[in-house]
């Protein structure tokens, strides 16, 4: 019989988040059982200890077994963690050492959902390889596990049974997706069908939102970067933007690249494109005219980089996301 963990973490998470993934599990478990008796799954609601564990003050979730019931597991979904990161680290740390034994000793597989990914960065078994997290705490992850290889646009990311997700209810998507790893294709189309979620979507770049990233202490690249943001609809050179600031070429590209994690071109683009892309939620104007009204002249230009960062065309963003287009 093959076991499947759901942690219950300690200290702050949405119930949600713990749970629905749990109920997708025991449907797939519950399907793949009628014509598959010959291979078993149960799966664990796993707390630090079995005392119900309340969340948002109001809901609690009643764990099934704990962390020294379970002596080995096939998969755990390490589930996420809210409030204030390095706290919440803390309150789970038994959790990040049972999860690495199961692993190097017991060969289990690791799913991290949204900001779980913390959790399974402290494990150390993410350092060198790719991971993925909720858009919103990227530039923090960044900064905390610079070893890991973090891969901002994907809702999933795998590694040889290390699986990440990105953030809120893409864990759904990312469950069905684990789903057929363990119990087939069939049975993730089925469990799609009846929950009605969509099936194979991978990208969570059309839902960042780029804000930029101030939370450093570098004024110059902190000037910069307003300035840019105020004159985006403009033809922006680096190398002005750099004398402006009173930095020589290279100095600037390292510091603004330290302190952002965007070089001054890719963050000129995204400012960009963010402009662009709320032009399209909200104006009935063409393609070519909010593509002038940010400062690109080459169309094709203009598209390759929307795509690049918004995971759509722009024709097809703005019929995604504008009410009055999307029944034009």
């Amino acid at each position: 019989m093959k076991h499947i963990s759901v942690i219950v973490p300690a200290g702050n998470s949405i119930v949600d988040t713990v749970i629905a993934p749990f109920n997708m599990l025991q449907m797939a478990i519950s399907h793949f059982g009628k014509t598959n008796r010959n291979e078993q799954f149960k799966i664990d609601l796993v707390g630090l200890s079995m005392d119900p564990i309340v969340y948002q003050r109001l809901f609690s979730i009643q764990p099934t077994a704990t962390i020294e019931d379970i002596s080995s597991t096939d998969l755990i979904l390490i589930s996420p963690i809210t409030g204030n990161l390095d706290e919440e680290i803390e309150n789970n740390r038994p959790f990040i050492d049972w999860v690495r034994k199961q692993r190097i000793s017991n060969g289990a597989d690791i799913a991290s959902l949204c900001k779980g990914a913390f959790l399974l960065a402290e494990t150390g078994l993410v350092n060198g390889k790719p991971c993925a997290t909720h858009w919103t705490v990227h530039n923090q992850f960044r900064q905390k596990y610079p070893e890991v290889k973090l891969i901002p646009e994907k809702i999933i990311c795998e590694d040889n049974g290390i699986y990440s997700s990105g953030g809120a209810y893409s864990i759904l998507n990312f469950t069905l997706y684990l789903i057929e790893r363990y119990f087939g294709r069939e049975t993730a189309i089925w469990c799609s069908k009846i929950s009605e979620i969509e099936f194979d979507r991978l990208s969570q770049s059309e839902f960042i939102i780029f804000s930029g990233q101030k939370d450093h202490s570098d004024e110059a690249v902190k000037e910069a970067q307003i300035y840019i943001e105020n004159n985006y609809h403009e033809k922006l050179n680096v190398d002005e933007i750099a004398k402006m600031i009173h930095l020589n070429g290279r100095s600037f590209l390292r510091r603004f690249k330290k302190a952002t994690a965007n070089t001054p071109l890719e963050y000129i683009q995204r400012v960009k494109i963010e402009a662009a892309k709320r032009k399209l939620e909200s104006s009935t104007k063409t393609i070519l005219e909010i593509m002038y009204s940010i400062g690109y002249n080459d169309e094709k230009a203009f598209r390759t980089t929307f795509k690049k960062y918004s995971g759509l065309s722009p024709k097809a963003y703005q019929r995604k996301y504008n009410r009055e287009m999307a029944f034009a």
